[in-house]
């Protein structure tokens, strides 16, 4: 799987969960830390989930 439809994807949950919390009235500075969390979540994630294997010599 590449990181560019990863992170595509990892953006889209973020997204909609932006938008449930926004819906219930959560304060906005909390919204933006946890998206900011998630965030570094999804990079470290990605990165661990795309990257090649060492080659064994």
């Amino acid at each position: 799987m590449s990181f560019g439809l990863y992170s595509a994807g990892f953006a889209i949950v973020i997204g909609g969960l932006i938008y449930a919390a926004h819906l219930v009235h959560m304060p906005t500075h909390w919204i933006v830390v946890c998206a900011v969390v998630l965030v570094g979540l999804g990079i470290l994630k990605g990165v661990k989930a795309t990257r090649q294997k060492d080659p064994v010599r």
